[in-house]
């Protein structure tokens, strides 16, 4: 690796994290390309895997050092500064105050000081145990996601694990690619890099493959760096740098400790954190003032205030909330949707539009050549897929045709290996043209010898051609090859081959090429064409190099649809998500793959092709998608893309948008969803994307929006469980204190009980509910709907004034029933300690029935089936087990000052539990009644 006689470098061989700090002691930008690979020990066939090998035991592993993260025992304290967690701790100090103060020392309020500090403590064990585990998941989902580059080894282009790059890996880059480590380059065609999340330049940046005179790599322009991306052009580089030794790793260091911003529904929920907060501080307060003026003891109507406070004070939210939107990610990822930010679960419930390109989402990406056309005649090609099994009909026609498009193409056939079979590496239109003219029995390393490569003018979505330049070693002077989109390419042609004679392309002839274009175009065929010129000279710019050219022919390839797409786009229509299609691809091709798919339904949808957008001003473009019609926007750029993406959103929709390219990038990032293709896109899209489809099929796309939708809807349902219940608990209370009762029907205890063990299961429970069979025939939600809605609060409301009318009667029937007045009350009175119990157990039960009804919003729950969610049976059977024990069990009694109900109590409580459930579906068949497709995220609450 090293020079004979020189030095190692100062951080040479293996840094901690991964990685070598140089593997080249020479500035390495001021190196000419040959001296570069024999200062790095490589050579234009990349290394040997041997060779490899040894680098990688020698400098590690190209990856980053992980990120220093804050230590154990403070992630744990941290769960602490929730603001419920401070609330309670402070109610927890000023309880064991109050026991220091009062004498005697009452063992009620140590122990209430106790369990309300347990209480804590179980919080912060229970959210530090779910964030470790998110982690743990997120980690594991992200490695899903292929991170993968093209190098040479063994003189073969081979794909492998960004992690394997060891210096004098010779890499291969293309529009689209993500650099996986600092490297320098040796051949540069166009190649444009954005290097932004290494500079903060947003602008595009050339790169050349010629030596320098900068003093520091980073400021040369014939380098590459790791973080960075391709966004145009194709080239070849050396890789000198790895892991925690590149440009990016020293950044990295400096900002791995940037905390996680906060999703919106996380501000929302903090935010009503503090609302009821202050309103339990403030009823509480109120009634300390109240009781204490009417002349009750200070202590112990402080410690009843308290008791009040803890009531209202939602414990289990934050946890609950956590394994929710936990809960809905991995189910997304078993659906192959792989979400990278959580504003992603809460955005997709709201979708309305979705702008989906065709290749690979609604097709296979299996690109097969179906149709050739050449010297006036289709010839038709056998066989489907990647295996070069089939044939090409009368294949000498159309020989030179695929030849020269083979030639101007840079993917790379792989055979097939274990299960697997045959695959592209590369491009695969690019893949199926070496397909085809493997069928027509080209030899493609015979011609590649013949002619070859000198440079190339890369593919760009804008001009949609590509050119490459080759010397023509049997017939002398060089050659150009073009292939690309058959309008844009008859633009450059002169002439038309005829038999293997050169004609003058006549405007007959051009009408003649237009048709058997779109005459395959309409098959449901991708059209391009490809010509060649012959030149003396190497051509110097692009516009020369694409002028004067001979067309060849047409190829037409077939990518079938997906077989689930068709239904996946039924579901979406249900659930009022209109689709548009966008695409790069003819007009006809586009709305032949629409119908086939059901995206295009009428006889006459709107066809919008970039020219023709380019036409049309910000009003007219409005005015276009507010309508309700089919649109396919056909040979679309990226900027007509973004343009569409923008003014939908300007109209008040929430878009998603999928792609699989660097060019895609920009409207992947600037939609309210974007969806990347996992499998086949590129790594600019997927780091800018908020969901990757690990499969990249469309289908995928919608099992993650009705995900999405019912994750929302599950915390709606566990919000009105947790508030319906909270009202149960303070109602008796107060109703006792306006009533002048001199004791609390329900301690503070009790409460603290109740919300742990026979609240948080459940809720937990509700989270993991699956989606409803509403969920997609309903419409979107309003992106202004707020997730504390006013129809939120009218259903805890209902359902909390039915449980709290049976805590109340127990209560006071009890406390009637046994005929002592209300001053003679102590708290060892056998009748009290009954009516308390009774309290507890009415609100136990009452949640156990509640959990059941909260689970659908509109649909009857004897129609969704009672037993079809045991999660929920068995957190509820343990609630009544708990408060069974706290009844029967001498120890706990004593704890809780209890006493045994008998089973004419469980009776009367199960009859005001099932009132309760009934009530509910009365009300539920109310709203089907009222409106039998009322939107369900609305309708159900009001």
């Amino acid at each position: 690796m090293r020079r004979a006689g020189e030095e190692a470098p100062p951080h040479g061989g293996r840094e901690p994290g991964g990685g070598t700090a140089t593997a080249v002691p020479a500035p390495v930008q001021s190196l000419p390309p040959q001296e570069v690979f024999a200062a790095l020990g490589a050579s234009p066939r990349g290394l040997s895997s041997a060779q490899a090998s040894d680098r990688q035991r020698e400098f590690g592993r190209n990856e980053l050092p992980r990120p220093r993260r804050r230590r154990i025992w403070r992630r744990f304290l941290a769960q602490f500064t929730d603001l419920f967690a401070l609330v309670l701790l402070v109610a927890s100090g000023l309880t064991f105050l109050a026991y220091a103060l009062q004498e005697p020392h009452q063992v009620g309020n140590l122990q209430l000081a106790i369990a309300i500090l347990g209480v804590v403590v179980l919080n912060a064990v229970i959210g530090f145990a779910q964030e470790y585990s998110a982690e743990r998941t997120a980690q594991a989902l992200q490695a899903m996601v292929p991170h993968t580059c093209r190098v040479l080894r063994d003189g073969q282009r081979q794909e492998v694990p960004t992690g394997s790059l060891v210096p004098g890996d010779l890499v291969v880059l293309e529009a689209g690619d993500a650099v996986s480590a600092d490297c320098r380059l040796v051949e540069a065609h166009g190649v444009l890099v954005n290097n932004a999340p290494l500079t903060g330049e947003s602008a595009a940046v050339g790169r050349m493959a010629d030596a320098t005179h900068e003093e520091t790599a980073l400021r040369a322009r014939n380098c590459v760096f790791m973080g960075t991306t391709v966004l145009a052009g194709s080239g070849k580089a050396l890789v000198y740098a790895i892991g925690a030794a590149t440009e990016f790793g020293r950044i990295f260091r400096l900002t791995d400790d940037v905390p996680q911003q906060k999703t919106p529904l996380q501000r929302e929920v903090a935010a009503m954190a503090r609302r009821v907060a202050g309103l339990a501080l403030t009823i509480g307060a109120t009634l300390l003032l109240v009781r204490w003026q009417t002349g009750a003891p200070l202590v112990p109507t402080f410690v009843f205030a308290l008791g009040v406070m803890v009531a209202l004070v939602p414990e289990g939210l934050p946890a609950t909330l956590s394994v929710a939107l936990a809960i809905g990610v991995r189910r997304m990822a078993r659906r192959q949707a792989l979400i990278k930010q959580l504003l992603a679960v809460e955005t997709l419930g709201s979708t309305t539009v979705i702008c989906t390109d065709k290749t690979g989402t609604l097709t296979q990406a299996e690109m097969t050549v179906t149709r050739l056309w050449a010297n006036g005649t289709v010839h038709p090609v056998t066989g489907v897929g990647y295996a070069p099994v089939g044939s090409v009909r009368d294949p000498e026609p159309v020989r030179e045709l695929l030849r020269v498009a083979a030639l101007c193409s840079n993917a790379r056939l792989l055979p097939a290996s274990g299960a697997d079979g045959p695959r592209v590496l590369g491009d695969t239109t690019e893949g199926a043209i070496l397909v085809a003219a493997a069928k027509a029995e080209v030899d493609m390393a015979v011609s590649a010898a013949s002619a070859p490569r000198l440079t190339e003018f890369p593919f760009d979505p804008v001009r949609k051609l590509m050119s490459t330049i080759h010397q023509d070693t049997e017939g002398g002077g060089y050659l150009v090859h073009v292939k690309g989109a058959p309008q844009e390419l008859l633009r450059h042609c002169t002439h038309i081959d005829r038999a293997g004679d050169d004609r003058l392309l006549t405007d007959r002839l051009r009408e003649e090429v237009t048709a058997a274009a779109d005459a395959l175009a309409r098959q449901g065929l991708r059209v391009l064409a490809a010509a060649r010129r012959r030149t003396p000279a190497v051509p110097e710019t692009q516009e020369e190099a694409e002028s004067q050219l001979t067309l060849l022919g047409l190829i037409g390839m077939l990518d079938p649809p997906r077989e689930e797409v068709s239904r996946a786009v039924r579901s979406c229509r249900s659930a009022g998500i209109r689709i548009i299609m966008v695409t790069g691809d003819h007009p006809l091709t586009a709305e032949a793959i629409a119908r086939r798919v059901a995206i295009v339904t009428t006889s006459d949808p709107v066809v919008l092709t970039g020219p023709s957008l380019d036409r049309m001003d910000a009003a007219a473009l409005g005015a276009l998608l507010s309508g309700p019609s089919e649109l396919l926007l056909c040979r679309a750029s990226p900027e007509h893309k973004m343009r569409v993406v923008a003014a939908l959103q300007a109209g008040g929709e929430v878009v998603a948008v999928t792609g699989d390219g660097a060019n895609d990038a920009p409207a992947l990032k600037h939609a309210d969803i974007g969806v990347a293709m996992g499998a086949g896109g590129t790594d600019v899209a997927r780091e800018a994307a908020a969901m990757v489809l690990l499969d990249d099929s469309f289908a995928a796309i919608t099992a993650a929006v009705e995900l999405g939708r019912s994750v929302y809807r599950n915390i709606r349902k566990f919000l009105v469980y947790l508030f319906s219940h909270n009202i149960a608990e303070l109602t008796p209370i107060l109703a006792a204190t306006f009533a002048g009762f001199p004791l609390v029907p329900l301690t503070a205890l009790q409460v603290l009980a109740i919300d742990l063990g026979s609240d948080v299961l459940p809720a937990l429970a509700l989270g993991a509910e699956p989606p409803e069979p509403d969920t997609m025939t309903q419409p979107p939600r309003s992106r202004r709907e707020r997730l504390f809605s006013a129809a939120l609060v009218r259903r805890f409301l209902f359902l909390g004034a039915v449980q709290s009318l049976g805590a109340c009667t127990v209560f006071f029937w009890h406390i009637h029933a046994s005929g002592i007045p209300y001053a003679e009350f102590t708290a060892d009175t056998p009748a009290y300690q009954e009516a308390i119990t009774m309290t507890q157990a009415s609100i136990v039960v009452g949640q156990f029935f509640n959990a059941l009804a909260v689970r659908t919003d509109r649909q009857s729950v004897f129609r969704a089936g009672l037993l079809s969610n045991p999660r929920l049976l068995a957190a509820g059977c343990f609630g009544l087990g708990l408060m069974a024990a706290i009844s029967y069990a001498p120890p706990l009694q004593a704890v809780f000052h209890t006493a045994p109900l008998s089973l004419v109590d469980w009776a009367i409580l199960f009859a005001f539990g099932l009132l309760l459930l009934l009530a509910e579906e009365a009300r539920k068949a109310w709203l089907r009644h009222r409106s039998p497709r009322y939107p369900a995220h609305e309708g159900a609450l009001r």
